[in-house]
């Protein structure tokens, strides 16, 4: 069932549908058997999807997933993994023990699904490209899956952030050169800023008071209110920072710096780069291609993934060191983690 319209959805019929999908699970309910720390990676040229067993370091798994993958996202209960298929409409499930295809939600013509968050409410949320738009999916692993569209009305909406009580989200706009709040609760219209060149990545901080963005285009990082959309601080980053995260403990941000091969670390309280941890090194940056950066749960390791050699660092924070590379599948890019 797809509910879509002026990027609104509100009304009787539309909290009776929200009713009719929530989830049931109640808390302790449907939690994953015990499984070592894991990592899944897509791997966009290859078009699978990988296990990767982080007590060893080994690849556990690898199986075709969908054409063109990219963003990761796991369920809050630990049973699933869902995946942005960029070179496609959908948003498939899979499950984290197997990697067996429970799911594929289709969102609609020319969709090209790219960023995703699997919120801790049970609902997914996914950047819609091709449309301009992003989906909210209420009950994603029920009998009958409800899609809600929200417009941004902007070129390449590509990555997005979504906020605690679900009343917010957020997208980087490629194209349109802006980042974009959607009110997910009343009629009031999309709000773009426009910030640096080529924004890409997105990060919400933990306490939900401050939007991190990157722009790859400007060397910048930015700094902005969730709400008026004011940018707060502009920071002088690495080359080409494709993609921020925000450390768990809200303490620094951390930018993917590709062209330098490298990340650029930022205080969160002074906005102001406090050290840079060299991944591969400029003279092997081009070849290493890293993009998408991913915290561990307790913040001691970031996870690198280098879509040219079909790797993942894993580096040590504390250190800023290197502590092995992890083979996936072929052009791996979107990861997602189990503690």
């Amino acid at each position: 069932m797809t509910i879509r319209g002026g990027g609104i959805v509100t009304g009787a019929a539309a909290l009776l549908a929200l009713a009719a999908c929530a989830p049931v699970e109640t808390p302790g309910e449907g939690v994953a058997a015990a499984m070592p720390p894991t990592l899944f990676v897509a791997a966009k040229r290859g078009n699978t999807l990988s296990k990767v067993d982080l007590a060893t370091g080994r690849e556990v798994l690898r199986l075709p997933s969908c054409t063109n993958p990219h963003e990761l996202a796991t369920s809050p209960d630990g049973q699933h993994v869902a995946l942005a298929c960029y070179g496609g409409t959908s948003v498939d499930v899979f499950r984290t023990d197997s990697l067996e295809r429970v799911k594929s939600i289709d969102l609609g013509s020319n969709a090209r699904p790219h960023g995703i968050v699997w919120h801790a409410s049970g609902n997914i949320y996914t950047t819609a490209e091709g449309r301009r738009s992003i989906f909210q999916i209420v009950g994603p692993m029920t009998s009958a899956p409800v899609t809600f569209e929200f417009a941004t009305g902007k070129e390449g909406s590509h990555m997005l952030a979504v906020s605690p009580d679900e009343r917010t989200a957020w997208t980087t706009d490629l194209g349109s050169r802006t980042v974009t709040r959607v009110d997910l609760r009343t009629r009031r219209a999309p709000l773009s800023v426009t910030v640096g060149e080529e924004p890409e990545g997105i990060s919400l901080s933990p306490d939900g008071k401050t939007l991190w963005v990157s722009a790859r285009g400007s060397n910048q990082a930015f700094a902005l209110d969730p709400q008026t959309m004011e940018v707060r601080d502009t920071v002088a980053t690495g080359r080409f920072p494709l993609r921020i995260a925000v450390r768990p403990q809200g303490d620094v941000a951390v930018t993917s710096d590709l062209q330098d091969g490298s990340l650029s670390v930022i205080d969160t309280a002074t906005a102001k780069v406090i050290r840079t941890i060299p991944v591969s090194g400029p003279a092997e940056a081009q070849t290493r291609f890293q993009v998408t950066i991913l915290w561990s749960a307790d913040g001691e390791r970031i996870y690198v993934a280098e879509t040219g050699t079909d790797t993942v660092a894993e580096v040590d924070f504390a250190r800023g060191t290197v502590l092995r590379r992890l083979k996936a599948g072929e052009g791996g890019d979107g990861m997602a983690i189990l503690p």
